[in-house]
């Protein structure tokens, strides 16, 4: 339409959602394996002195800030998930990999929400630290949210950047 400031088309590709899938399906049956293997045996060092694998039950959100408010953290999951679907195509349409990225972010949100909705908290087992001191636990869910999280902020920048150099080079006043 002539005059319309739509935005371009975002073509589908619903195999990205398997991503999604995957996501949840390791996440909750890594789980399971931390329920079943690490619960009952204790920690379990991978790398001695930086890595083990520990079962942790986090009632909170990272770090365990807002322990016990799982209401509130269950409303704000399906807020956020609701928040990135409805405005997908203003947030990730444009940048490369973008689908890719809400697909992984929205597998991670949903796992640890089956975390919170069945059991009131959520399993957390992969414990980095050096020596004595502990990087908070976490589980495959919040690797996918700050890896996707931090993709995201990336391509975001390395679009502004892309823009502001076609702007710049772009006028010929400058």
């Amino acid at each position: 339409m002539a005059g319309s400031a739509e935005q371009p088309a975002v073509p589908r590709a619903p195999w990205l959602w398997l991503w999604t899938l995957v996501v949840v399906l390791s996440d909750q049956a890594s789980k399971y394996l931390a329920v079943t293997r690490l619960k009952p045996a204790g920690p379990s060092p991978v790398i001695p002195g930086l890595f083990n694998l520990c079962y942790v039950e986090n009632r909170g959100a990272a770090w365990g800030m807002m322990a016990g408010r799982q209401v509130f953290l269950i409303a704000f999951s399906v807020v956020v998930f609701a928040f990135l679907l409805w405005k997908r195509r203003q947030i990730f349409g444009h940048l490369p990999g973008g689908r890719l990225m809400l697909a992984v972010l929205a597998g991670g949100i949903i796992g640890n929400l089956i975390d919170r909705i069945r059991l009131g908290y959520v399993i957390d087992f992969l414990d980095f630290h050096w020596g004595p001191s502990h990087f908070p636990a976490f589980n495959i869910a919040d690797a996918a949210i700050c890896c996707s999280a931090f993709a995201l902020v990336i391509a975001q920048w390395l679009s502004d950047r892309r823009q502001a150099n076609k702007a710049c080079h772009g006028n010929p006043e400058r």
